[in-house]
């Protein structure tokens, strides 16, 4: 759910498919002759030579993972973090507040793991809900910037903006809805980084709306690219601004939509996780 254009802010894909070789389960030889059985020492002999390539491709791929440093200039860079499709495997959060993790890694891994689980908590169900929205922001973002984005987000969501989205002015849907907004996100990049600051785009998909047949705001898709400037602050990186813009959105797939009810449950029914690099 946008809360407004493209590059709004507050202070501040396809599946892939393998194609198996042709012929089926026929004679992988054509129909030739097949060559003579080797005896039992050339096949220990081919084994062990086997064996001892894939252990040779095993380290060398090592390369790519954890346990080898990267270099470059920019300071506490996280292994792997030049490949951006790649997990790195390091854990990306060692606590939890409340229902958002806590405790990133003061490094460009960090940063990315931080925006990733505080663009879905910037997004989230409970970000219409006053309380639940004030205490969001008082965890996510750097302290002097707190009250000014409660007031901004408090002007965002307005009894007039809720009500167009069939909540009351306390963010809550009536009888017989429910109001929907998950958001996942598909990858992060990082644009700036120091020891102290970071900016961070983050892709996401979600589903947003109001679930019920007396539905006006019908649950849809969306795809949009969050930006949050972080800062770190109290041993932990922490939002000093973001901004929000549609896209990049793939063609939509010709899926036959769920019924309200389904939506609706399956919200309830799947959780949600705590995101890495």
């Amino acid at each position: 759910m946008s809360l407004g254009d493209d590059n709004d802010g507050f202070g501040g894909s396809g599946q892939t498919r393998t194609r198996l070789p042709e012929g089926g389960t026929g004679d992988v030889y054509g129909g030739a002759r097949r060559p003579p059985a080797r005896n039992s020492r050339s096949l220990i002999t081919v084994v062990g030579v086997v064996v001892l390539l894939i252990a040779a491709i095993a380290f060398a791929n090592r390369g790519n993972g954890d346990d080898t440093e990267t270099t470059g200039s920019t300071p506490n860079k996280a292994a792997g973090s030049n490949a951006p499709t790649e997990a790195t495997g390091v854990r990306p959060v060692t606590g939890k507040n409340g229902q958002i993790p806590t405790g990133f890694a003061r490094d460009e891994q960090g940063a990315q793991s931080a925006a990733a689980n505080y663009s879905v908590a910037l997004v989230s169900a409970d970000i219409v809900k006053p309380d639940r929205r004030r205490a969001i922001v008082q965890q996510l973002f750097v302290q002097d910037k707190v009250e000014e984005l409660k007031s901004a987000l408090d002007k965002a969501y307005s009894r007039e903006f809720l009500s167009k989205l069939g909540l009351d002015e306390r963010g809550n849907a009536a009888a017989g809805l429910t109001y929907v907004s998950r958001t996942a996100p598909v990858g992060t990049k990082v644009t700036q980084f120091s020891d102290s600051a970071a900016t961070v785009e983050v892709w996401c998909t979600g589903v947003f709306g109001t679930a019920g047949a007396s539905s006006t705001n019908p649950v849809t898709n969306d795809w949009f690219t969050m930006t949050l400037s972080l800062r770190w602050a109290d041993n932990d990186w922490k939002v000093d601004s973001f901004a929000q813009k549609e896209g990049p959105a793939p063609v939509t797939a010709d899926l036959l939509a769920s019924d309200a009810d389904a939506i609706a449950k399956a919200v309830e029914q799947y959780g949600g996780f705590t995101y890495a690099r």
